[in-house]
Formats: structure tokens, sequence, C-alpha cells
């Protein structure tokens, strides 16, 4: 049953859906979808065309605006707005340490997430359309791994989109998930430089962070073990428009001095493991990885082998010589599923998911080469996510894209800069721009 409800500006409508799991098997076990519509308060009488927000992840649901917050201003001129909580995130039916255990053991498990990649997400969408738009095609605006599924969403069924628009996501048509990582490591290392450019004070502090955790076995309250890898990963924050600031003003209070010598700040303790944790969104640790995935090659924890090539991410080799430790970045590994509660219960369920050989394709480029949508995509030069080249290359390869190449934003330029970001990406889609 649906339920309308208000926020200063906008009327919300929770909306729920249900659709196969397995889209090959109609008739067989079905999941559930949730969904929040969002429409002007003075609008909300209106016929408006629909626009479908597809987040960023995997593994995230939609956000959680509260009123006009964001982008949300700038489209709700135009559309209602469907914000999606797309399959096993948020309140559609969940995939975590608690549920996947109802599917039975490890195999079970993995053979149950194959189902969560951007075909199975851009079918739900196709499900649901007819009811939500009556039959009539909407826009659709893709974040990151959402505009991913964007153009898996334009290679298996145009006909359901009116237009495109894509922020941060135009992924590589070919690449595998070694190719990913490859070109990741040394954008991520250039981002670290930088960061210690802006804040040099902080090559000591995470020198004296990596080498306490180097000789002491630390345990955070939640029961994450905090290794020397786990600090480096909270280089993802430098991937957004104010990571870098944050990042510093995480490292400035790490220690304080205790009856029994210089320790970890409990502050420190409690702002590292809200970082760290998964416990809210595993399913992105789970099939991070698997969105690369599109033939018979299995990822084989891609990240962890790229980066023995990159030695300059080795932690205690920095510390005992007069390297800076380097961040890492948008990676996924191993070590997650034992350090993290969350994730531990799901180790051997994520190694088969590594090891799995049967990927399906997720784009179509015979397809896209002819395609009729009107697609628009902002693309942020040197995205620390999404590796810009690869961008570039498929923005070639659909047939007519337009994209708007900028460095004024990070990846999350679509938050930072809204409305700026909608609204030329809007004004590019209707050709007034």
């Amino acid at each position: 049953m649906s339920r309308s409800y208000r926020q200063p500006g906008v009327v919300l409508t929770d909306r729920h859906f249900t659709v196969p799991l397995d889209h090959d098997d109609p008739d067989g076990e079905t999941i559930e979808l949730y969904a929040r519509e969002a429409v002007a308060s003075d609008r909300a009488g209106q016929e408006l065309p629909w626009l479908l927000y597809l987040q960023g992840g995997p593994g995230f649901g939609a956000n959680r605006f509260i009123g006009r917050q964001a982008w949300l201003d700038r489209a709700l001129k135009d559309y209602r707005v469907l914000l999606l909580d797309q399959r096993g995130t948020g309140r559609s039916s969940p995939a975590t340490r608690q549920t996947l255990p109802l599917r039975g053991g490890p195999a079970e498990q993995a053979d149950h997430l194959t189902r969560f990649r951007a075909d199975s997400i851009v079918r739900d969408c196709e499900t649901i359309r007819p009811v939500v738009t009556g039959g009539a095609p909407w826009t659709v605006l893709g974040q990151s791994f959402g505009g991913f599924c964007t153009v898996s969403y334009l290679s298996l069924a145009p006909e359901g989109l009116e237009s495109a628009v894509i922020t941060g996501g135009l992924p590589s048509l070919h690449a595998q998930a070694d190719d990913v990582y490859r070109a990741a490591y040394p954008r991520t290392e250039r981002k670290v430089v930088a960061h210690y450019a802006r804040y040099p004070q902080d090559v000591e502090r995470a020198r004296r962070i990596a080498e306490h955790l180097l000789s002491h076995d630390v345990v955070l309250p939640n029961g994450y073990r905090f290794t020397v890898e786990a600090f480096q990963s909270l280089g993802l924050m430098l991937g957004t428009s104010d990571g870098s600031h944050r990042l510093h003003h995480l490292l400035e209070d790490a220690f304080v001095r205790t009856a029994d010598g210089i320790d970890l700040s409990d502050a420190f303790q409690e702002q590292v493991q809200a970082l760290l944790s998964y416990a809210g969104h595993p399913l992105y640790a789970l099939v991070h990885e698997a969105i690369y995935a599109q033939d018979a090659r299995p990822t084989a924890w891609a990240a962890e082998r790229v980066r023995a090539e990159f030695p300059q991410f080795d932690a205690s080799k920095a510390v005992k010589g007069d390297a800076p430790v380097l961040f890492t970045g948008e990676t996924v590994h191993p070590w997650l599923f034992d350090n993290d509660p969350a994730l531990r219960p799901l180790r051997e369920t994520a190694g088969l998911l590594a090891a799995r050989t049967d990927w399906r394709p997720l784009y179509d480029p015979a397809r896209l080469a002819v395609n009729e949508v009107q697609v628009v995509a902002a693309v942020y030069h040197d995205d620390m996510y999404v590796d810009t080249t690869h961008s570039l290359e498929t923005a070639r390869a659909i047939r007519g894209l337009r994209t708007w190449v900028t460095d004024e934003f990070e990846h999350d330029g679509l938050r930072a800069g809204a409305p700026r970001v909608l609204d030329r990406l809007l004004a590019m889609a209707r050709d007034e721009a």
C-alpha cells in the first residue's frame, strides 16, 4: 500500500514493487523493491514526466533527502522523481550477513548474488516502469555505478528511456577488473600526493599511525580489526570534493597520552570505525569487482593482485624508509572479510564470487553504436573512482552521446555542485546548451 507524506516543499510517497529474483524465470521466486516518489508540493496534482534516479555503489540505497536538498531541488522543477533502492539495498529485500544464510551455504549465497548486478537492476526498472509511468519512457539519472546501470539500460532496453543523464559513471565497455585497477592505482597516488601537498603535516601523522598499527593489534570498539591496510583504505575519501579536508581533520586527532603511554584516541577510533564498516552496505564489498566481469575470466581479487605491481603502496616498506605512506582508493580486498565483523560470515561466499567464470556481458557495443536515446554525461577530469580515459572511450562508442568534461568537481559533483551540474546536463539533453 502506498503512503504519502510531506517534507518542506515536497510530497513523498512510499512505493513497493514485487519483481522476479531471476528475470529469466519470471514465474519463480520474487523479491521486493522499495522506491520513494518525490514531487514538488505545488505540482503534486499535475501530470509530469518521470525521472528515475539510480544511486552509486554498488550496494547503496538511494539518497534519503530532507525536503528539496542537493540536486533533487533542480529535478523537481521539471519531473516527478523516483528514488529507487536497487535490489539488495535500503528497504528493498536486503542481502546481508543476516539474510544471506536464508539462501543456504556459501555456494547458494554466491549463486544468489550473481543476480545483483546492473543487468538485473535494469530489468527491475523495466518491470516497474509500466506501473509507475503507465508505460511511458522515463529519464534516468545515473550517478557513478548508477551510470554503469544506465549504460546497461541503453544496451538492454533503450525503448524504456526518454533520455539518459550520467554523472561520473561512464564505464569501460571492455575493460576487465585487472585493467580497471591497473589504471586506478596511479590515479590514487596522484590524489594522495596532492593531499600531502595541501597538508604536508599529514605525511608525518600518517607515518605515525601506520607505525602504530604495524606494531600493535588494534581492534576498534565495533570489533573491526584495524590493520595498516585498513588505515590506508581511508584514502577512499580523497575522491570527493571535501575528502582531503575531512581526512586531514581525522588524522590530526589520532593520538592521546594515556597512563600506559601514547595510544589511538577513542574519538579517532570512533570516527574510523564509522568510515570503514560495511555493516550498512555489505553488497558493495561482495559484488564490487563483479561489476567489471563480463566473460569467463574470474575477477580473482583483482585489486589485491594488481596492488602488488605498485610496491610504493606497501606501508611497511614506507615506514622503514623515508617514503610517505600512500593511501589506497576504491578497492576491495580479501582482508576486508577478516577485519570487518559485518563481512566475516561472508568470506567464503566472497571467495566463490571471485572465482566465478560464468559472467554475462553487461553492455552491447553494437546496440550502443546505433543508439537513438538522447544521452549526456558529466566526466570529471582525473576522477579517482572512474577512469577518465575509459569514460571517454565509451562516450565515443555510444552514438550521439554528449560529454561535459570538467575539472571543477570531483566524483561527487552531482552532490557538491548541485543544482549547477544537473541544470547544465538537462540543458544539454534538451539541446539548450
